[in-house]
This record gives structure tokens, sequence and C-alpha cells, in this order.
């Protein structure tokens, strides 16, 4: 597993905050949970190992991100072996709170750690694309769940709404998350500025070139750090499918082209980069975060503050959970028949 750091040196003044944080690149095990998790708590020990006090996972690296997939979809057509590999896809998610989630807590616990874990929930039979977070003392935090799939993946996940959109203030600083594309969303980052977001996650499934410049922009427009995860998987690294359609990156069809590129990258609040991007193999992408250099950037911009005109330009964001069933007892119904009348 390779290590990539910031080159460098950590800023002595002893009023600037420092955390390290690391990006893990690396792939799911397939249509494997457990092994999964295996594979993650050597990679967390690691981060731990080099001092890291965040650690931070891709898009859906628990349950795995299902590039390539095809599950049978076409415009009114359905059939069995599309049917099968949902059923073989829903069987890797995890359940929010479960043991999985019990022993990512316990992970971070052990190797006093900040951990944001990209995940397949399931509640049900319906799939989310989950951020879960955990504190350095083994707590659940809470999730974010992707509010708007992109393309096809709205035919395989649900769409999270606005109870999950936290950003946790934390001893290491405020902690938050959009996952891929939800990250072109303006109005989503801008209810995560509005809560104060300064360590801004972004674990990915977007391995482009192009996926680099929105980071350092909204590193810049947040005045916040930037730590967008990505896996990194060969064409080996997923079941074997001939229905697979990858990407049109490589132009190879052996088992070792790659699928993801990863493109992991950390950058700093004042558009630096500070480690990344890694276009070349799975490993751990490391920085040194001055958390005073949230402040030095937003001396000339605040998106949510000084510069953010709110006589012309306002935005309500709805917390309150969707449910599609609300059951109401009788005896809640009648007392509030009673208030009514009286009132």
């Amino acid at each position: 597993m390779s290590t990539l750091k910031n080159a460098t040196q950590v800023n002595a003044d002893s009023s600037s905050s420092m955390v390290r944080a690391t990006i893990v690149q690396a792939s799911t095990v397939y249509n494997d949970t457990p092994k999964t998790i295996e594979k993650a708590e050597k990679l967390i020990a690691e981060a731990a190992s080099n001092g890291s006090d965040l650690v931070v996972f891709p898009e859906g690296f628990i349950g795995g991100y299902p590039r390539g997939f095809r599950f049978g979809l076409a415009v009114g057509i359905f059939n069995e072996d599309g049917r099968d590999e949902f059923r073989k896809y829903h069987a890797s998610a995890i359940h929010v709170p479960g043991p999985e989630v019990d022993k990512l807590a316990e992970l971070a616990r052990k190797n006093n750690v900040y951990l944001v874990m990209g995940a397949i929930e399931k509640e049900g039979y319906t799939l989310y694309c989950t951020a879960l977070f955990f504190s350095s003392e083994g707590r659940f935090l809470g999730k974010h769940r992707k509010v708007m799939p992109t393309t096809t993946e709205r035919c395989i996940w649900g769409f999270g709404d606005g109870s999950t959109i936290p950003v946790y203030d934390t001893p290491i600083g405020k902690l938050g998350a959009a996952i891929c594309w939800e990250n072109r969303m303006p109005l989503y980052r801008t209810a995560l500025y509005g809560k104060g977001v300064e360590l801004y996650c972004a674990p990915t499934a977007d391995g482009s070139k192009e996926w680099q410049s929105s980071m350092m922009h909204i590193a810049m427009e947040g005045g916040c750090f930037r730590l967008s995860a990505c896996q990194f998987c060969l064409r080996k690294d997923f079941p074997e499918r001939v229905d697979h359609l990858f990407t049109d990156w490589y132009d190879d069809q052996h088992d070792e082209a790659i699928v993801s590129q990863g493109g992991s990258v950390i950058i700093s609040p004042l558009g630096k980069v500070l480690a990344g991007p890694n276009f070349e193999s799975e490993g751990l992408i490391t920085a040194d975060l001055d958390l005073g250099d949230i402040a030095r950037a937003k001396l000339y911009f605040d998106v949510v503050g000084h510069y953010s005109k709110p006589d012309v330009f306002n935005l309500t964001v709805n917390e309150h959970p969707k449910k599609p069933v609300t059951f109401v007892s009788k005896a809640v119904k009648a007392e509030d028949d009673s208030e009514s009348k009286e009132k």
C-alpha cells in the first residue's frame, strides 16, 4: 500500500490547530462485506500508526460502488439476471445502526481516529448511498444519505432528505460531507457552509481530471479543507460479469486494466493542493491541515458571512424527515381533535 504525504513544513505557530488527515484510496471487496471491513481495519490502523486524526473512505466502500453494473435495466425491460444481481448487491449492504456500524465504531475507538466511511445502507429493501461518521471515542455520530443519486444510480438507490445533512462540531473541526456529484449542487454546498463546515469530505466515484477543478473551487468557495476520496479499482476487483460496461478511459480489457482511477486529493481553504491527486494505485493520501488557514481564507471571502448578501439571496433547508407512512393512534387523534375544538 503506497503512502502519499504533503511535503510542506508544519506551521509552528502555537495559535494554529493542526490536524492530520488521511484519505484511503482503495477498492471494495465486492460481494463480501466482512472482508471489506477487514480490509478497512488494516487501512485505518495504518493511517493511525502515521498519526492521523481523521480517516476518510470513498463512496460506497462498504457494499461497493456498482460501477458498470447494469442490473438488467432498460426501458420497459425486466429480467431475472438483473433481479438476482440486485439481490446480491442488497445482501452486501448494511443496516444503520447495525453490527457493521458497531464494528466501525470500535475501529475508530481502537485507533483513536475520527472516521468517515462510505457505505451502502439498506432500510427494508431500499438502498441508500450513505456517509457514516464516527468519533475517536468510538461513538457513531450519525449519517448523511445522498440526496440525489446520479443518472442510473437512481434506479438502485433511494433519495436522501434534509434530515441527514449533518455537520458535527468536533475537537478537530466541524465535520461534514457531500457525496460525489452532490458537490456540484450549489444549494447543498450552501447548506453545509451555513452549518460552518471546516473539514468538508467528498466520498466520490468520480475519478476524472475535471473533478479536481470542482474540488479546488469548493475549497476556495467554502473557505474549508476539501478531502476527496475515490476508489482505485482494477477490472479483477469486480465480480465476473459479461455485461459490465466499464469506463472508456482505457482501452485495455485485461484483469489489470484500471476501472476506477482514484484521484483522491486534499486541498486547503487557500486553494493549495496538500496531498494527491493519486491516479496510479491504491494508497493512503495524508496531509497536515493548519486550521488557521480557514480564518486566513475568510478574510477576503466568507460565503455565508460578509460576502453573502442576505438582503438579496436566501436559502431555506427543510430538515424534516420524509416518511412514506405515518401512524397516528386513536388516542392521539382524539386529543388533537379536542384541542382543535377548544381553540
